[in-house]
């Protein structure tokens, strides 16, 4: 993050977050007439909020200033009701009071980036079906071939600098791959806010979020909003150099006894294009010759698996080591 947010403390991580909410909410959206003159600045003032919320606005403004970082709960869920909050955003703002109520504890440790075994023997598992293992901040820790695949260009960027959010904003190919990218980058920057709220100190995510601040306005734009959210399941529309047009369910897996390790999966029920389309991705990010990639590719063929007791697959990396183990299933063709 910025280095102005990481000087400040986690009252005022507190107090940004309720600023910014407060700075999206209208008269009109709580039902208060329209006020008389001008507004400095957009959404309510802190003498509505105070009053909507049932607390005086010396107290409001003295939590917005990181003075005061012990409200009730009763207090939180008054001010999240006066906010129009959603439920992520109210869990968030729980959150902080939690943290800013807590003695400091100084820098935060950069989490470990080793993956285990049976994780890695868990994504193979996974096979045709495109999944990664990626940690707090979205950096690529492990994948299956479709997975790496799916991401179109990361995997030429070298193996440090593989990160879903920076591919996301920076890649050049990132906006074409992604159906609905304003959507979707609002989103991973909610996630990455949500972080920073209870993990302001964490000098991975600031490290992060500092590059793409420097390097995409549209970042600075949604970091600058404070909109939060929680990992959700759901679909994501791809537009694909190799295989075209597919929309893929999408869930996200915490992996226990991880230091924040997440497995994030993409599937598409059996015997349909979707299906097809990421057999496909799988083969190609595999081994085959190059001749029957092309022929592949060409006549986008419906694939099939089968049990397979070849030899470990070198397409099965994580950070640092190729993985260990059988490759459990292997492409044929109908």
């Amino acid at each position: 993050m910025r280095s102005e947010d990481q000087r400040m403390g986690s009252g005022s991580e507190l107090g940004r977050f309720l600023r910014a909410r407060r700075a999206q909410v209208t008269t009109e959206d709580v039902g208060l007439p329209p006020s008389g003159g001008l507004r400095r600045t957009p959404g309510l003032r802190r003498g509505e909020v105070a009053s909507l919320a049932g607390v005086s606005i010396d107290y409001y403004a003295r939590l917005e200033r990181g003075i005061e970082t012990r409200p009730s709960p009763s207090v939180v869920d008054a001010l999240a009701r006066a906010l129009l909050m959603a439920d992520d955003e109210r869990d968030h703002l729980r959150n902080l009071v939690v943290r800013a109520a807590r003695a400091d504890t100084g820098r935060t440790a950069v989490p470990g980036r080793d993956v285990a075994p049976g994780t890695l023997l868990l994504l193979e598992s996974m096979r045709p079906n495109p999944a990664v293992v990626v940690n707090r901040t979205y950096d690529l820790l492990a994948w299956n071939p479709a997975g790496l695949r799916l991401f179109v260009g990361i995997e030429d960027w070298p193996v440090e600098m593989r990160n879903l959010v920076r591919h996301l904003f920076l890649h050049p190919a990132a906006r074409d791959l992604t159906g609905d990218w304003d959507h979707q980058t609002r989103d991973c920057v909610a996630l990455l806010r949500a972080l920073a709220g209870t993990e302001p100190d964490a000098p991975d995510l600031a490290r992060l979020v500092d590059e793409l601040v420097l390097r995409s306005p549209e970042f600075t734009r949604l970091w600058e909003r404070y909109d939060v959210k929680g990992h959700s399941c759901g679909h994501k529309t791809f537009h694909h150099a190799e295989v075209g047009d597919l929309t893929l369910a999408h869930q996200s897996m915490q992996l226990e006894g991880t230091p924040s390790h997440r497995v994030l999966l993409f599937f598409a029920e059996a015997g349909t294009p979707e299906h097809d389309a990421i057999a496909l991705l799988d083969l190609l990010g595999g081994k085959a010759p190059r001749r029957v990639r092309r022929w592949a590719v060409a006549r986008r063929r419906p694939l099939r698996t089968r049990p397979s007791p070849l030899l470990p697959d070198p397409d099965m990396r994580v950070v640092g080591r190729e993985r260990p183990g059988p490759q459990l299933r292997a492409v044929c063709w109908r």
